[in-house]
Formats: structure tokens, C-alpha cells, sequence
């Protein structure tokens, strides 16, 4: 059914539970297909031993590179990109496949809905010791958010033709901040304009376990804030939140498929202040670079 790509680095515990939710808590039989980042912690090994194909990287390459290398031995129409520190409920692929079929072509960008760390917030536990499965299982239905425009985030499903007509990941995005949107943008280039959040599909989040890793390394934050966020203001010329708030329209319930933004006052003075931001980061950007050269 679904080539599900998951990146991981040294989180062998919670890869364990997420492989675990997804055999039980699926219709249907997936490709489960994870990246092994440096693999110190015997992952290798559990998926030998599970019959899980995977590809490994004996540097920690991050999550696009990852999941890039991933997708390429992928053998299904669909790329579902996952954390390894999500734990997936019941009917989560149903309830996809149904939007899918929905859908008569192949541009579309649909993702699930984060529970704990995410927009429903609803307390199971953060880890693997405080983690109470019952009570999730019992009540996750019962909590309930709406299908929403504009996602960015995992766990997403687009067409492997699709992805593979973008590019995958960017890659410059190391260890993975800011390539969600990204490679939305790239989407949305590509003539998508379908990017739905579906209140139905639902995973639990124990709370970005392996970002928690990369926390105040520097090639995720710098003086200016986020690397990522730089990055996407120099390569397409808007911030992130420009993109999201004025051209995806995240967050609002959906209602049908986008449509180019409305191009009033206020959205014209948004592309000022962004178009000056970006003359600042690459001022500074620039600066940065001659003072290393000097150093050199």
C-alpha cells in the first residue's frame, strides 16, 4: 500500500514502538522503510532481525538525506514520511486511502494529525516510561480537531512521481529544519494545491525525541534565529510564515483546494518587510562569509 520512509538516529526504542503501532494499528500491509543514521544502538541489527529492508548512513546524515536515500528503494505509488518517535492509531491508513481516492489525480499533500505534541493536546506521556497506551487507545477518538488547510508537517503521504518530480527533500536543510515547507513550496511550484491535514488520521507524538538531540547546535541555530528559516528566506524570497499564513492558509479548516492568494494592501506590505529581511540575512550572510575568507 504505502512505502512509509522513517529517519532515525541512536532511537531505537521508540523506532521499536512505532514499528510496532503501525503492523498493528494498519488495514493494511505497508513497506516500512527505515534510514539508519550512524545506527551506535543495535538498530541495524532489530531490523535484521524483523525482515525490515533499510538504508544506513554510518555519519548521521539528518532527515533529508535520510529519507531521500529511503524513497529510493521505495516500491509503492505512495511516500509517507514518519518520525520515529510517533505511535500510529487505529485506521489511520483507511481513513487515508479513502482521501486518496478522492482525489483523480496525483498532486496532493496529505497529512495526519499530531496528538500530545501537536494540535490536539492530550497527555499520554513524553517518553516510553511514562507512556500510557490504554488511555490513548481508549480516548484518541473521542478527541477531535477539524481537516485542516495548509499542512506542513509528518506525517505527510504524497505520489512517489510527485516526489520524485521535486527532488525529494532539500538537502541544505541539515539536520531537516525548515524542508517541510520547503519542499511545499516546491509543490506548490509544481502546480499542487491540495495540502489538507485530516483530522482522522492520527498519530501520537512523544515530542520531537530526536530534535531534542540537535537542540542549540549550530546548524540549527544561529545569532539571527533559525538556520532553516534563513535558508528559505534566501532560496524563494518570502519567510515561512509568509508562505504558510498568505499562500498555504495553514491552519484554517479546509473547505476545498487552494487558490492563488488574494493580493490586497496588506499582503503587499508583508512582501516589503519580506523582501527587506532578505536584503538583511544576505547583508549579513555576506559578512559572514568575507570575515571567514579574512580568517582563512
Amino acid at each position: 500500500m504505502f512505502s512509509i520512509i522513517i529517519p532515525t538516529f541512536n532511537n531505537l526504542p521508540y523506532l521499536k514502538v512505532c514499528i510496532s503501532s503501525i503492523k498493528k494499528n494498519s488495514y493494511f500491509k505497508h513497506e516500512i522503510i527505515p534510514h539508519i543514521n550512524e545506527g551506535e544502538d543495535g538498530t541495524e541489527e532489530y531490523l535484521i532481525t524483523q525482515n525490515i529492508k533499510y538504508t544506513m548512513t554510518k555519519y548521521n546524515a539528518g532527515i533529508c538525506e535520510g529519507v531521500n536515500r529511503a524513497t529510493k528503494i521505495a516500491t509503492t505509488k505512495y511516500i509517507l514520511y514518519a518520525h520515529d518517535d510517533f505511535y500510529f492509531l487505529p485506521g489511520w491508513d483507511e481513513v487515508l486511502l479513502d482521501e486518496v481516492k478522492k482525489i483523480p489525480h496525483n498532486k496532493f499533500y496529505l497529512s495526519g494529525i499530531m496528538m500530545n505534541n501537536g494540535p490536539l493536546k492530550f497527555d499520554c506521556g513524553n517518553t516510553l516510561e511514562d507512556f500510557d497506551e490504554n488511555k490513548l487507545l481508549n480516548n484518541y477518538m473521542n478527541i477531535n480537531h477539524y481537516d485542516f488547510q495548509g499542512s506542513t508537517w509528518a506525517p505527510h503521504l504524497i505520489h512517489k512521481s510527485l516526489w520524485d518530480e521535486v527532488g525529494g527533500f532539500s538537502e541544505e536543510y541539515f539536520p531537516g529544519t525548515g524542508s517541510d515547507p520547503d519542499l511545499n513550496m516546491k509543490l506548490w511550484n509544481r502546480g499542487v494545491r491540495i495540502f489538507k491535514g485530516i483530522n482522522k488520521f492520527k498519530v501520537y507524538h512523544f515530542g520531537s525525541i530526536v530534535t531534542r538531540k540537535y537542540k542549540n547546535h549550530p546548524s540549527i541555530i544561529t545569532e539571527s534565529g533559525s538556520r532553516g528559516a534563513k535558508i528559505f528566506l534566501l532560496k524563494w524570497g518570502i519567510t515561512i510564515n509568509f508562505f504558510k499564513k498568505y499562500i498555504l492558509k495553514s491552519d484554517t479548516k479546509y473547505e476545498c483546494q487552494l487558490t492563488k492568494p488574494k493580493k490586497n494592501l496588506k499582503y503587499f506590505l508583508k512582501i516589503i518587510l519580506c523582501r527587506l529581511n532578505y536584503l538583511y540575512i544576505k547583508f549579513i550572510y555576506n559578512i559572514n562569509n568575507r570575515q571567514n575568507l579574512i580568517k582563512k
